[in-house]
């Protein structure tokens, strides 16, 4: 039999409160909570649902929070850290500045949401989507988008070093004044992407990588060269 559902409302929740509320052994429901600040670290919340709800500087750390959904959260500052991850979906949720150090992220998915600044060292991401998500200033070190389809991710000033965008299609979004120390970006589409802050030392990292005429006559305006 599945799991009863129990919904909780309009509620401002501690660590207690929460541990409370999973003695029931139903499946938790949070709309329009507030648990800013809440210490929830290696709490089990697996399936949850967090819709509308405020979790500033909230700590998850080493929560389990696989399956989880998260819709139009305010979760700035908060801590994910060694987290269990796994399938959790967050939609239309601001997210700026959260710690996802060492997460386990598989199959999880960012749809509309805002990760400025956020860090992704050292997660497990095999399966991880981003679509329509901001990821200005992130820390996204050594993580592989190769072959995806990038759809409206804006990676300006993020921290890409040795990622590997090889053969990937960028729809949208854009590069501008990414960190791009070792990337690699052999074979990927670009057209729809914004370079700004492209330099001639990193054209390596772009071997046989598309652009448009557009984006080839900025890059020579860029190096201060007129096209006669």
């Amino acid at each position: 039999m599945p799991r009863p559902t129990t919904t909780i409302t309009g509620e401002t929740l501690d660590r207690s409160r929460v541990e409370q509320l999973l003695q029931g052994d139903a499946t938790l429901v949070f709309d329009d909570c507030d648990f800013s600040g809440a210490d929830l670290s290696r709490l089990d919340l697996q399936e949850a649902s967090f819709r509308n709800c405020t979790l500033a500087e909230t700590s998850f750390y080493a929560a389990r929070l696989s399956r989880t959904g998260w819709q139009r959260c305010r979760a700035g500052h908060a801590d994910f850290e060694a987290a269990d991850l796994v399938d959790a979906r967050f939609v239309s949720s601001d997210l700026n500045n959260a710690s996802w150090r060492r997460a386990k992220l598989a199959s999880a998915s960012f749809t509309s949401c805002k990760l400025t600044g956020a860090n992704f060292e050292e997660v497990s991401y095999l399966g991880l989507s981003f679509e329509e998500t901001l990821l200005i200033g992130a820390d996204l070190r050594r993580m592989s988008f190769r072959k995806m389809t990038l759809i409206g991710l804006d990676f300006a000033d993020a921290d890409l070093s040795g990622c590997d965008f090889r053969d990937a299609v960028f729809e949208g979004g854009g590069l501008r004044d990414a960190h791009i120390k070792d990337t690699r970006f052999d074979g990927a589409d670009l057209r729809e992407a914004d370079l700004g802050g492209l330099k001639l030392a990193n054209a390596k990292l772009f071997a046989n990588a598309t652009i448009s005429p557009r984006q080839a006559a900025e890059l020579v305006r860029a190096m201060g060269l007129n096209v006669g």
